[in-house]
């Protein structure tokens, strides 16, 4: 049974969702429920002077209108859950309706809640709001510039926080033979995963219980906040995330929406479902990325490198979101120095409030940002000194009998065979023979590039102590009960919340391998606050790591159990059992034998348990890892670029991820398909625009470029697989890495087509238009 590991064994969840058998908070339908709809703020920044909700009170079918003030005094604030050290952080008051100011396009005004969500609709359109318009800020650079409009009154200067670390000095780059300067643009993206947010609250009033169903990636983390929100005890809040149609980081966030609906439903009695339409989800979700970044890269002659420092100028938005200071800081500036020997590392990382919708985490949350600075000025060293960009990058790579490795961010790399997973990935493109083709049609006139990335991550969020020393306002362990029923079937309950990774599969695999049960025969449960113990959700690339190495500890404790059972049944020493493929037999005599399954039994039956054995059998974990995972690994895009027209077409992409044993192959390869997609969707595509005034001019899919199937060739993709050492499996994550690497990898391809016209960078997206100009003038066509 152990041979599960390793298996493509069938999505267990795909069923449902594909047949349209998901439950979704939308799905949730309940007796007397009513229907809430938001009012949002046409102006990125205005005073309100007058709100007149006469007409909408009293039109059909409306139960109760809020606006701010009707909440002051009886609900809290909305949280910032992550508050890095020495940064000066500046927490400003986040009402879930505004009060006297609004400070985005989006930001909610009023409520109301009705009958039916059409009725609710209709009804909003009746509110009346006179507005001060006030001047508006949208980049962050201007915000921080002398007279800007200031978004908070008690943040002075537009400055959310201010983080340094590193040890990169002047002195180190005075004395470089080389040094690279670059300003990069990460743009604003937005996270539209297929759901959009959706909330429905439930109050008991003879129980004093509050039930809220969520499109949530972290039920428990929810819970917390919105008890302090609310003001209801935690054990009297129920958090139920059913089926997630997506996340990417967006459904981590604790919102004014949510919180709202909750309100409703303890003032009002009655149910209360919310949902947003898909242009609420592009105002009001929080959004991704958006940074200013400035590089300073050393090394010698010889290729080298020896430092790297970077300011970065990070766009928080209106108001700090729940895990959002933590992004461009801690998730960000720790793994700048990346997969390379660099002994000098430094960043200084300034977050600043604009006008424009608060922005968090979004898949790879901080380290596709690094990663891509990282990468675009290796390429742009190595076009300095003359090298080949895949020889500097072979020269500066952590060996593997380096590990585990001390980084100048202060990081404990874990383990790693980084040139295993580059030479992989050129020979799976025969590089040499490329470029010699490259030069063949380049005096054709054909523009053809290749982009390398070396890359590694932090992810497997955790320990609770690191969690705690970077400002974390949390723990990040997981837990985890595996419980076996009489029959020998098991239920598993996991902390974490899975949302369309796999997991109800994978879970089921590791069980089923400890234990030597059919995967069939595991039944995961995850998601619900009542039915399982704490645990802290799924981001980070965590879920496997952590989550899935408390199920290894507890279904490590269940056999531990099991075994002393079975050594009674068989009336022989415990030290004399062995355990294999569900089976516990005497060592030296197989033939005394007896199945998981009957000792399941036994143990519920409970005739004759050995002395000091309770009946029943089940093992929980609580697990804090040890350190963080560093997945890792090479990605290679080749790309044409047509000339009259800046097309840039993806002919071929090859990615190499270990991401430790990797658990079912066909899931693994399913994340890094999506994670590429999205990754080259920021490098070609997508990009939120806000105009002067802070309008949202890219806010529905006929402005806002998403990536198609039908824009790639069909991925090439293979694994390495070098174990951690800190988790129970080995595993280290696979959810973000194909996002991490993507997008440097195809930028680096197009630079390297255009590199004999003397274009060194192009801000992305990289659109026709961009790429053509570029061309056309034989510079840079940022």
């Amino acid at each position: 049974m152990a041979s599960v590991l390793g298996t493509a064994v069938k999505r267990r969840e795909d069923p449902r969702l594909i047949t349209g058998r998901g439950r979704y908070t939308d799905d949730v339908q309940l007796p007397g429920m009513l229907y809430a709809c938001i009012l949002r703020s046409p102006h990125a920044h205005a005073r309100i002077k007058r709100i007149d909700v006469s007409q909408a009170k009293a039109a059909p079918g409306v139960v109760a209108v809020f606006t701010g003030q009707d909440l002051v005094g009886r609900m809290g604030t909305i949280p910032t859950a992550w508050l890095p050290p020495d940064s000066g952080i500046r927490t400003t008051a986040h009402p879930a309706l505004a009060v006297d100011r609004v400070r985005y396009v989006g930001d909610g005004v009023a409520m109301v809640v009705a009958e039916d969500r059409y009725q609710a609709r209709d009804a909003v359109d009746l509110i009346r709001v006179e507005y001060e318009v006030l001047p508006a800020v949208v980049d962050q650079e201007e915000a921080l510039s002398e007279g800007a409009p200031q978004v908070h009154d008690d943040a002075p200067g537009n400055l959310a926080f201010h983080w340094k670390a590193g040890n990169a000095t002047d002195e180190v780059f005075a004395q470089a033979e080389v040094v690279v300067r670059q300003r990069f643009r990460q743009q604003r993206l937005i996270p539209n995963p297929m759901e959009p947010r959706s909330a429905v609250a439930d109050f008991n009033a003879s129980t004093g219980e509050l039930t809220m169903w969520l499109t949530s990636q972290n039920p428990h983390i929810h819970r917390l906040l919105l008890s302090g929100i609310l003001g209801i005890p935690e054990h009297k809040l129920r958090v139920v995330a059913v089926d997630v149609g997506g996340g990417f980081g967006a459904k981590i966030a604790c919102y004014p929406d949510e919180a709202l609906v909750g309100f409703a439903a303890l003032q009002l009695g009655r149910p209360v479902k919310w949902t947003e339409d898909r242009r609420e989800n592009f105002m009001a979700t929080t959004h991704g990325r958006d940074m200013i970044l400035d590089v300073e890269f050393a090394g010698r002659r010889d290729g080298t490198f020896t430092a790297i420092r970077v300011k970065n100028i990070a766009n928080m938005g209106a108001y700090l979101s729940t895990a959002a200071p933590g992004v461009p800081t801690i998730l960000f500036g720790l793994i700048v120095p990346g997969p390379y020997r660099i002994p000098y590392a430094g960043v200084d990382v300034r977050g600043v409030f604009t006008n424009t919708t608060p922005t968090d985490a979004y898949r790879g949350a901080g380290r596709p940002e690094a990663t891509y600075l990282l990468e675009r000025m290796v390429d742009l060293f190595a076009r300095e000194i003359g090298m080949d960009p895949v020889e500097v990058r072979r020269r500066n790579l952590i060996p593997a009998d380096a590990f585990p490795y001390n980084t100048a961010m202060g990081l404990q790399y874990d383990s790693g065979n980084y040139e295993e997973a580059l030479d992989k990935a050129l020979a799976m493109l025969g590089y040499e023979k490329f470029r010699e083709e490259q030069e063949k049609l380049r005096a054709e006139g054909r523009y053809l590039g290749v982009g390398v990335t070396t890359y590694v991550e932090i992810c497997g969020l955790g320990p609770s102590q690191v969690a705690g020393a970077v400002g974390f306002q949390g723990g990040l362990w997981e837990s985890a009960t595996v419980r076996v029923h009489p029959s020998g079937k098991v239920t598993a309950f996991t902390g974490t919340s899975p949302h369309g990774q796999g997991e109800e599969t994978t879970f089921a695999q590791i069980v089923s391998a400890k234990l030597g049960v059919p995967v069939e025969d595991v039944e995961v449960v995850h998601g619900d606050t009542h039915r399982i113990a704490m645990g802290w959700g799924t981001y980070g690339s965590r879920t496997t790591p952590v989550g899935g190495s408390a199920l290894a500890v507890a279904a490590d404790r269940v056999v531990e159990k099991a075994k002393k059972i079975a050594a009674h049944m068989l009336e022989v020493a415990e030290e004399d059992v062995v355990f294999a493929d569900g089976v516990f037999a005497v060592q030296g005599a197989p033939s005394r034998r007896a199945t998981f399954q009957e000792v399941a039994l036994q143990a519920y039956l409970a005739w004759n348990l050995p002395a000091g054995v309770e009946p029943a059998l089940e093992g929980s974990a609580f697990y804090d890892p040890t350190n963080f995972v560093y997945p890792f690994g090479t990605h290679i895009c080749v790309v044409e670029v047509l000339p009259d027209t800046g097309e840039v077409k993806i002919l071929r992409y090859i990615a190499v991820d270990d991401p430790g044993p990797v658990i079912n192959p066909m899931i693994a390869e399913g994340q890094v398909h999506g994670g590429i997609v999205q990754g080259i969707g920021q490098a070609l595509w997508e990009g939120a625009l806000y105009d002067e005034q802070g309008q949202l001019v890219s806010g529905t899919f006929m402005d806002y470029a998403m990536p198609k199937a039908r824009f790639f060739p069909a991925f090439e993709t293979a694994f390495t697989e070098t174990p951690s050492p800190h988790t129970p499996l080995g595993v280290k994550g696979i959810g973000e890495t194909g996002t991490i690497a993507a997008t440097p990898t195809v930028v680096n391809a197009v630079m390297d087509a255009l590199a004999h016209l003397g274009v060194r960078d192009i801000d992305m997206p990289l659109t026709p238009e961009r790429v053509w100009r570029a061309i056309r003038d034989g510079r840079d066509g940022a």
